[in-house]
Parts: C-alpha cells; sequence; structure tokens
C-alpha cells in the first residue's frame, strides 16, 4: 500500500500532538505516526512550568489541564545529608513574562485531552518508520508493515532515538552517567501534601515528591548507577527497595515521603538512563534540512533536573505550527517546497538557542545537586541551592508565542 501525505509527523509524544494540534487550529491537516499500539504515558507525570503553559493556552487547552490538578505555592529544596531545608522558593511570583504557574500533570492525561482535540484518524498506530528514503523533494517513509508513505513535509518528534534525527545526521544523544526511576501514588482518601514541590538533593542522588491533585501524588529518583547496586533494575520490587533504602539510610527525609514510594505504581520498565544532546551538537547540527526537521526529545533530549523536557517539547509544537502554519495558509503560501523550506528554517531558528540553554543548564543543575564532591557539597548547602532553584523558575519564565 502507498499513499501521499502533505505533513507527516512522526511519533504521536507531546511535541508530536501539540505540532498537530497547532496546525489543525490553524486550518492545516496532518498525519501522526505512531509507532506502538497505544498514546505512550511512560514516566506518569511531568512538572508542567509556566511555559509550558503557555504553550498549552496558545492550543486551547490550558484550562483543561488546570481543572485537574493542584497549582503549587512554592518549591522547597531540602538537604538529603541534614534534612534542613536548603532553600524554599515562592512560586506565586511575577515573571518578567507574567505570573508563574507550575503544576505536575498527568501524562496520560495530558496526551488524552491532545489526542481528544485532533479530528478523527489524526493519528495512525503501529506505524514504525523504518527508513526514510527521497525521490526529487519528496520523502519516501518505508514503514515496518511493508507500506510507503510519501510525504511533502517529514517533522520528527519520535523521541531520543529518532530516525529522523539520524537521517539529519545528528549524532546520537550523550549517556550522562546517571539513570532515573518514577512512580505514581493514588491516596483514594486525600494525601495530606500541600500546594508545593519537594527536592531531596545531595548524597549521590535527587528525588522529588510532586503531588498531581488531591489524591495522587509523583515522585521521581535520580542516580549515579554502581555496581554496588546489584541487580536492583531487574523488577519492580527490587528497584523500590532500592529507592528506599538509598533514601532512608539518610534517616533525614520524612516518612510520607518514603510512604510514597512504598505505595505507588511503577513502569515495568523499572530506570532508564538519562541522554542529553550535546549543547555543540545544536550549534552545530542540522534541525532542519529541506522540509525535514525535528522538534521535542528527538531535537533536544536533556537530564530531567530543571523539569523542562516536556515544557519545550509543548514550546516545539506551538512555534512549529506557528511557522509551518504560515507555508500553508495565506497569500503566496502554497504548501511548496519553498514555503515550507523557509517555515522550517525559522522554527530552527528560534528554537536552536532556546535549546541549548536548557539542555546545559539541566545539566548543570543535576551535576551540582548530586555531587558528592566535598567543597560542590558545602557550597550547594550554603549557597547554591537557592541560586539552583531560582535557575529553574528563571527557565521557566518564557512565552513561546501565540498561533
Amino acid at each position: 500500500m502507498e499513499v501521499v501525505e502533505d505533513i507527516v509527523i512522526a511519533g504521536a509524544g507531546l511535541a508530536g500532538l501539540a505540532t498537530a494540534l497547532g496546525l489543525h487550529r490553524k486550518g492545516v491537516r496532518s498525519l501522526v505516526l505512531e509507532s506502538s499500539a497505544t498514546l505512550r504515558a511512560s514516566g506518569y507525570a511531568f512538572t508542567t512550568w509556566t511555559n509550558a503553559f503557555r504553550a498549552l493556552d496558545a492550543l486551547g487547552v490550558g484550562d483543561k489541564i488546570r481543572e485537574h490538578h493542584l497549582r503549587y505555592e512554592r518549591l522547597v529544596a531540602f538537604s538529603a545529608s541534614t534534612g534542613e531545608a536548603a532553600a524554599t522558593v515562592s512560586l506565586k511570583m511575577q515573571g518578567k513574562s507574567g505570573p508563574h504557574e507550575i503544576r505536575c500533570v498527568k501524562r496520560n492525561f495530558l496526551l488524552d485531552t491532545l489526542e481528544n482535540e485532533l479530528p478523527e484518524g489524526s493519528i495512525r498506530y503501529s506505524s514504525k518508520i523504518v527508513a526514510i528514503e527521497e525521490e526529487g523533494n519528496v520523502k519516501v517513509l518505508h514503514m515496518a508493515d511493508g507500506s510507503i508513505i510519501r510525504a511533502n513535509v517529514l517533522v520528527g518528534c519520535d523521541g531520543v532515538n529518532s530516525v529522523v534525527a539520524k537521517w539529519l545526521g545528528l549524532p546520537k544523544p550523550i549517556l550522562s552517567g546517571r539513570s532515573a526511576t518514577r512512580g505514581l501514588a493514588e491516596y483514594p482518601e486525600g494525601h495530606g501534601f500541600g500546594p508545593e514541590m519537594l527536592q531531596f538533593i545531595g548524597q549521590g542522588f535527587r528525588s522529588g515528591v510532586l503531588p498531581c491533585s488531591d489524591t495522587s501524588v509523583y515522585w521521581n529518583y535520580t542516580w549515579y548507577p554502581s555496581p554496588a547496586d546489584g541487580d536492583a533494575e531487574e523488577s519492580v520490587a527490587k528497584m523500590r527497595q532500592h529507592v528506599l533504602a538509598k533514601l532512608g539510610a539518610t534517616k533525614k527525609i520524612p516518612a510520607e515521603a518514603l510512604d510514597v514510594i512504598e505505595r505507588s505504581e511503577m513502569s515495568e520498565v523499572v530506570s532508564s538512563p538519562l541522554r542529553f544532546r550535546s549543547p555543540l551538537a545544536l550549534v552545530r547540527g542540522s534541525i532542519s534540512r529541506g522540509n525535514v526537521c525535528v522538534a521535542g526529545d528527538a531535537l533536544h533530549p536533556m537530564t530531567p533536573e530543571l523539569g523542562q523536557g516536556g515544557c519545550a517539547a509543548l514550546e516545539d509544537g506551538v512555534v512549529l505550527a506557528r511557522c509551518l502554519g504560515e507555508a500553508f495558509v495565506g497569500p503566496g503560501n502554497d504548501g511548496g517546497y519553498a514555503c515550507v523550506t523557509a517555515a522550517l528554517e525559522k522554527f530552527a531558528g528560534e528554537r536552536r538557542w532556546r535549546a541549548i540553554r536548557l539542555v546545559t543548564a539541566a545539566y548543570v543543575v543535576g551535576f551540582v545537586q548530586q555531587s558528592n564532591n566535598v567543597a560542590i557539597k558545602f557550597l550547594r548547602e550554603k549557597f547554591l541551592s537557592g541560586l539552583l532553584a531560582k535557575l529553574m523558575v528563571d527557565m521557566a519564565d518564557y512565552d513561546c508565542g501565540k498561533l
């Protein structure tokens, strides 16, 4: 079977669905190809910062997300060594682009919300691209099921192992040396946590406890794996005990935070290595070429310390839909190769340095938060924790604009 599509988006994650919805809002049709059989909600939840809500508002779904998720009033970073609050940052302040707004959003809820706003048939599941060829200006996509799709525009939102990024010549993401595991706990009668983000940093790990709603709490844990960890990554039970043992050994983590982990649901993929795109690769590499570009994790995989991976993906979707929509809508814009190329170059120019800043800042924050170096540990507990917390807020004080 062989079909022709104007715009094909590889990947139905945050970037892919945001791009498709943004194009739909502008009256432009696209087809999203998702390799799995359903939407993938791995990771359970993600911190949705101010910049992400501006993107969600631009897409017309911000209020639907707000209805079901708590708004945070403060961020509290605790030292895992002393148990003391090393920094407390108010999240009710005004930023340069308006008031801050931070919530922890369930990933499946957000993906479902974005999908439900799209026309029926916009997403084709169990559709994996295995090879990309060129015939003139058309990209010929060979699918795992043997079918062929001819695309006049190809957008790669296909994650950290992106086929499209590889075709563009972007180097593979770099292993950071850290791994992450996550979970979600449900409290039908209420959990009792306040409207705050809790972080526990130092002792070679970083952990966060973040209420999503009155009845659900998300947690994450990142660390440097070592041979001493043994077979912790073999099963959910072993990973849970590994995390509880590491956190409990400090004797400084509150019992209610440990309870979240004990009662939580965890993924069968109990942990994953953290990768990031080298900032130098983003300076030199091709984000777009002709009628092909990448967005989301395919463009800027980053470590999670800023909580900006998903937020930046939503920004990408709005900016890309705006730029690409202009190539199809308006006087003299016929969706031709020249219009599309100019639109994708504009997108790349707008997103390149934003991505470089986020990737670099996330790596630096993670290194400082988890380092066991004596000097860094001293500075972190005396001075740096507050600066790092404020950096997280500052990096979210960004507006990607309207469609």
